[in-house]
């Protein structure tokens, strides 16, 4: 009998989404998109990404382009200083197995 191999665990990753207009969206009046910051769960960051578009698709949002800055352990090793806010969010992320939206910053145009 052959053993099963170990399932990867779940983890947290640090993406910064760009989404554009799309009916029904709930963007602000007269912004032409914004940049979502996401913590999101997975067992690599491409399915994080994955998981990620889907939900904001789900909310009639609409994906265009995603940054992904890694998990909580690889962004301390690039020297990045993470506040116990985003801890917590990405605690939360890891323990929903969700999607979590910390941030909407809308687009608007120059004037």
């Amino acid at each position: 009998m052959t053993e099963k191999p170990d399932k990867r665990p779940q983890q947290v990753f640090t993406l910064l989404v760009e989404v554009g207009r799309a009916a029904d969206d709930g963007l602000p009046e007269g912004s032409t998109g914004a940049a979502l910051l996401c913590y999101a769960t997975g067992v690599d960051e491409a399915e994080a990404v994955r998981e990620t578009v889907a939900v904001l698709k789900q909310a009639d949002l609409c994906p265009l382009d995603v940054t992904g800055y890694g998990t909580l352990a690889e962004q301390e090793a690039d020297g990045a200083i993470i506040a116990d806010e985003e801890r917590a969010l990405m605690d939360r992320a890891l323990a929903e197995n969700a999607v979590i939206v910390a941030q909407m910053t809308p687009f608007f145009p120059d004037d």
